[in-house]
């Protein structure tokens, strides 16, 4: 008795016989290729080589077999671990969290895995994590690092790509920002359109060349209005700091400001606490911004006007160009636009 073709060419691909694992063989074989195509097509090396119908051939048959390649087999023929390591300053933080995973996506995509380490003092707890580690990777991505670590990563000798970091200054292959300057602008003339020219600046307490473009930018903003005037002041990012910073800096004598800038949604919520404490009404009595647009912003009461930083496509444009470079390209050198959201906690200043 006769098969039935059409039965036959649906009929789902089958290992060869003695195999504990579907190998590449398999694969070449279910799909009328060779084991070259199988290699191409699955190590993402097809484009320009092999027709799109056939890679699709070739990964629909992988998956029917269920076959995966010796990851450690290739990495040992080709020399690398497609490994990254994703360097943050804390892990609660949920920007960085976005950042991951925008990484960790494109990194998906392309065979790659992340590994996600925090450096909360810069280096992190281990006198030299990225030492031990240079064997197991093939780069870095370090995102809003302080400046003591990057000596650290860059003795390591390992491609590296810096996030929110000085371009003219970077010690890494490429740099990816967040175009913090204009979110600056763009907040600024919010309120000065509002009619604000008394201003206080809740600047982060920490040595990084993104809040020091935050307090540079503002300051030059200001400038160019006439009748304005700065005050500022630091905190640590932490609630309790902000509160203690904003309340001394709101009852020091002189004209109190109508509106506070903060360089980060957590110094925000510290502010709110302080101009409570004193008896201030938001926004009727004094105006308050942030900056990420955190989970947080809509939680306080009124809603924060804040600048929208978009963490995980600044992890994907990070995970992109440390893979340009791996592969001798390099990535282009554009700012990720960044979005100010008007909400409930700006208004025109009391008369």
């Amino acid at each position: 008795m006769c098969a039935d073709p059409e039965s036959t060419r649906k009929s789902r691909p089958t290992v060869a016989r003695g195999s504990t694992r579907p190998t590449s063989r398999d694969v070449a074989e279910a799909a009328g290729v060779s084991q070259a195509a199988v290699s191409l097509v699955l190590g993402d090396k097809w484009r320009g080589r092999v027709s799109p119908t056939t890679a699709e051939r070739v990964r629909h048959a992988a998956q029917e077999l269920g076959y995966r390649p010796n990851l450690a087999a290739r990495n040992l023929r080709l020399g690398r671990t497609r490994t990254v390591l994703l360097v943050v300053p804390a892990l609660t933080t949920e920007f960085f969290a976005g950042v991951y995973t925008g990484a960790a996506r494109v990194a998906a995509q392309h065979g790659f895995g992340v590994v996600l380490y925090p450096s909360p003092e810069g280096i992190g707890p281990a006198r030299d994590p990225f030492g031990s580690a240079q064997a197991a990777l093939d780069g870095v991505i370090a995102s809003s690092m302080a400046a003591d670590a990057l000596t650290a990563i860059r003795g390591d000798q390992l491609p590296l790509v810096m996030l929110d970091s000085d371009p003219t200054g970077s010690q890494g292959a490429a740099t990816v920002n967040l175009d913090i300057a204009d979110g600056v602008r763009q907040v600024t003339d919010h309120l000065l359109e509002l009619g604000h020219r008394r201003f206080l600046h809740l600047a982060a307490d920490i040595p990084s060349w993104t809040f020091e473009v935050r307090a540079r930018e503002l300051a030059s903003r200001l400038c160019e209005t006439p009748g304005t005037s700065l005050r500022a002041t630091r905190a640590p990012i932490s609630f309790e700091d902000a509160l203690t910073a904003t309340q001394t800096a709101l009852t020091t004598p002189g004209p109190r400001p109508t509106a506070v800038i903060c360089d980060d949604d957590k110094l925000a919520a510290g502010a709110y606490k302080a101009a409570r404490r004193l008896g201030l009404r938001i926004p009727d009595d004094i105006s308050i911004t942030g900056l990420d647009d955190l989970a947080l912003a809509r939680a306080l009461d009124p809603e924060l006007t804040t600048v929208r930083l978009d963490a995980e496509r600044f992890g994907e444009q990070g995970m992109k160009a440390l893979l340009a470079v791996l592969d001798g390209r390099t990535p282009p050198q554009e700012d990720i636009p960044v979005e100010l959201v008007v909400r409930g906690s700006t208004a025109p200043p009391s008369a």
